[in-house]
């Protein structure tokens, strides 16, 4: 009986346990800000495109023009054997006519902290079962 007991505990531990890392490791896409920062932290500051694409629409995505930024970005850091960081500025949302866009101002710094840059760019977001990030265009 108490081996019976003893294994009831351990089940619900168990299941406590799942239930809290499940929580932990939710993928948050509520806000279509929060949405943008993750998916620029895993495209820009990790480079791991599995992650990033957590983040993005399934049909329409365009990322050439953000791809070819952060290509440059990793052809500079090898051809000047430099390391740049990329950060960004607080993420507006806009939406007009049903559009919802996040638009925020991307910083690259050499890391001894020389010379930055700084562009503005939009990404164009939908809502499909959270908020996703479906392209990326600097603003001219």
């Amino acid at each position: 009986m108490g081996a019976g007991i003893l294994a009831l505990l351990c089940l619900g531990g168990v299941g406590v346990f799942i239930s809290f890392y499940d929580e932990a490791t939710k993928i948050e896409r509520s806000k279509p800000d929060v949405v943008a920062d993750q998916f620029l932290r895993a495209y820009l500051v990790n480079r791991d495109d599995k992650e990033a694409s957590l983040f993005t629409c399934k049909d329409g995505l365009d990322l050439s023009q953000l791809d070819a930024f952060r290509t440059d970005i990793q052809s500079r850091e090898q051809r000047f054997t430099i390391g740049i960081r990329v950060d960004w500025t607080s993420l507006t949302v806009s939406t007009d006519a049903g559009r919802t866009t996040v638009s925020t101002d991307i910083r690259r710094t050499i890391a001894d902290g020389s010379e930055r840059t700084t562009d503005r760019w939009q990404f164009p977001m939908i809502d499909d079962d959270g908020w996703r990030v479906c392209g990326a265009a600097p603003v001219v």
